[in-house]
């Protein structure tokens, strides 16, 4: 729903919705397969927690997504959003060459709508996007339900890339 009287629930993909232990592989070999590690996210499972949650805040909210996911991959991310039975939203995604800090990226694209508009809640797995939100007033909900590996911490911290 594009209801943009409604306040936003965002939620992150990678980790919140989408399952892509899978495709961690990638991330942990030498050098780092990123073409790989993006071709396979259209195969994540979803994570029923997190579809779940987002078609609660559906009642009451304009449901939308962040990722640190480069805009080349927002096709096949529209695609797995409505295989999987989510609410059609708003995606933001991070610029193709932008290498920060997930917690930057993800916080300066969460920004940008509540310039405008409200934001009901914010839902991520990770701990550092979930602290910078939080710091900069915004109402978090930590997605617990993934276990994340090293290579993918590493792939949002240090390489800015997802």
């Amino acid at each position: 729903m594009n209801d943009h009287r409604l306040p936003l629930a965002v939620f992150d993909l990678d980790g919140t919705l989408a399952d892509g232990s899978h495709r961690q592989r990638f991330l942990e070999r030498r050098p780092r397969d990123w073409d790989a590690f993006f071709a396979a996210a259209p195969a994540d499972p979803p994570f029923a927690e997190g579809v779940a949650l987002a078609l609660r805040h559906a009642r009451e909210s304009e449901v939308g997504c962040l990722t640190g996911r480069p805009e080349r991959c927002r096709a096949d991310t529209v695609a797995w959003l409505a295989a999987h039975g989510l609410p059609e939203g708003r995606l933001r995604t991070r610029a193709d060459r932008d290498r920060r800090p997930a917690r930057l990226t993800e916080l300066e694209l969460l920004k940008k709508p509540a310039r405008t508009r409200g934001v009901r809640a914010l839902v991520d797995d990770d701990l550092l996007v979930c602290e910078a939100a939080e710091r900069a007033g915004f109402t978090v909900v930590r997605a617990q339900w993934a276990a994340s590996s090293p290579a993918m911490k590493d792939a949002q911290e240090r390489r800015g890339r997802t």
